[in-house]
């Protein structure tokens, strides 16, 4: 297998943002330090990866020098920790009533 460098259009502070909430997220699990695979750096830039470009997680994660199934559960931490972010659906609601939307459209996708 060869490994290649490769450019992912988002911004660098997204990255990092994501890196911080996966930080607390392991703080708040306990996870001692130096004993995952991934820094969380690296765990947010893989994940973004993933989200960009879709990229097949046996792949994704010999890229990252991670196995496969590490690759699923660095994703779904990540999904889990991104989710408790958003907003519930009547807090969503609310917002855009208050700034006076006038129409919402709701994907359950």
């Amino acid at each position: 297998m060869i490994a290649y460098c490769a450019m992912l259009d988002v911004p660098r502070e997204l990255v990092a943002h994501l890196a911080r909430l996966l930080g607390a997220e392991r703080r708040a699990r306990g996870t001692r330090k130096h004993t995952r695979a991934l820094t969380c750096f690296r765990q947010a830039l893989m994940v973004l990866v993933w989200f960009r470009k879709n990229e097949d997680k046996s792949l994704l994660g010999a890229g990252f020098g991670v196995s496969r199934a590490t690759a699923y559960r660095y994703i779904a931490e990540a999904i889990t920790v991104l989710a408790a972010q958003a907003p519930d659906l009547h807090t969503a609601l609310q917002r855009a009533a208050d700034e006076g939307w006038s129409h919402v459209i709701l994907d359950g996708n």
